[in-house]
């Protein structure tokens, strides 16, 4: 096990240099100036430009631009962006916002999909059974701005249930609007993964087995059948929330999050490259580790992967 987590931890290594340069290369063409940017539409002193490109080393080629950036962050420096501030001083204030309204959403779609998604399969053909597809298939063709307007026109504006943005309220009771539209615009997938799953899992041989020893279904159920049937709903799972790291923007525009989302569409339209390509370092280093997480809880559920 210990082998097999060290070759994962490597292969970080090229995936970790091949992002970044994609990524800075990709904004190093985007058209326009990120220094005019800066001044809106006042007309800037060409002396304070022309320092402000030596500063941020904007009149070098791309590969010594590229050779300046991975070098800081080789050093620990994700480097500043063009207003001044520290990449990781936004990283800090951002991430830990949309890392709340990630893990609120991923609860929200998992208890959903693991509950609906059951009982769908103990009750296949039947009212509850073909109401649970139906409303699944809402939930996938329904865009996820749509879904947002709508939650916040009913449950914030016409109920009064939740405050219509979140803006400083940013907290984990404040997110919970937008962490309820992202997990029921999820949970919809999960819950047809789940589905399928479980009524694999029943006609195994392995479940007849525990019946025929006498075994209650309250026994059987959770032990042999929600057990084995988990992985295909952790792995879709997993995924989003790596998804979600990187930031819901739609959702985070539409309720005003101050998360990464939101930080990260403003510094691509700026043209900002070093915020941009250490926001994404970041974000593949942690979907790396999540996914690695995941493979490990893989052996805990299945005893057949952690003996292979």
């Amino acid at each position: 096990m210990l082998g097999y987590i060290l070759r994962r931890l490597l292969q970080v290594i090229p995936v970790f240099f091949g992002a970044t340069l994609l990524i800075y290369f990709l904004v190093f063409a985007m058209p326009g100036d990120p220094v005019l940017a800066l001044f809106g539409d006042k007309t800037p002193n060409p002396a304070v430009i022309e320092q402000l490109r030596e500063q941020y080393h904007l009149n070098d080629p791309f590969i010594v631009q590229y050779w300046y950036y991975i070098t800081g962050v080789l050093q620990g420096d994700l480097g500043n962006t063009y207003s001044g501030r520290s990449v990781s001083s936004v990283l800090a204030a951002t991430l830990p916002v949309t890392g709340r309204l990630a893990v609120m959403a991923i609860g929200i779609e998992f208890v959903l999909a693991i509950l609906i998604g059951t009982l769908s399969a103990l009750r296949k053909g039947k009212l509850f059974d073909n109401v649970s597809l139906v409303v699944a298939l809402v939930a996938i063709a329904i865009p996820i701005f749509v879904l947002a307007f709508l939650a916040q026109y009913f449950l914030a504006i016409q109920l009064g249930w939740f405050k219509p943005t979140v803006g400083a309220d940013n907290d984990w009771g404040g997110l919970w609007l937008p962490a309820i539209v992202l997990g029921f615009s999820l949970y919809a997938v999960s819950m047809r993964l789940m589905r399928s799953s479980v009524l694999d899992t029943l006609n195994q041989d392995w479940v007849r087995t525990a019946y025929s020893k006498g075994l209650s279904r309250g026994r059987v159920l959770p032990v042999h059948v929600l057990r084995n049937s988990l992985i295909p709903v952790i792995t879709n799972s997993a995924t989003n929330f790596g998804v979600l790291l990187v930031g819901a923007t739609v959702t985070e525009g539409i309720f005003n999050v101050p998360g990464v989302g939101n930080t990260l569409f403003e510094a691509i339209r700026r043209g900002e490259g070093p915020t941009v390509v250490s926001f994404v370092t970041v974000f593949v280093i942690l979907y790396v580790l999540v996914n690695l997480l995941i493979d490990l809880l893989y052996g805990l559920l299945d005893p057949r992967i952690r003996y292979a």
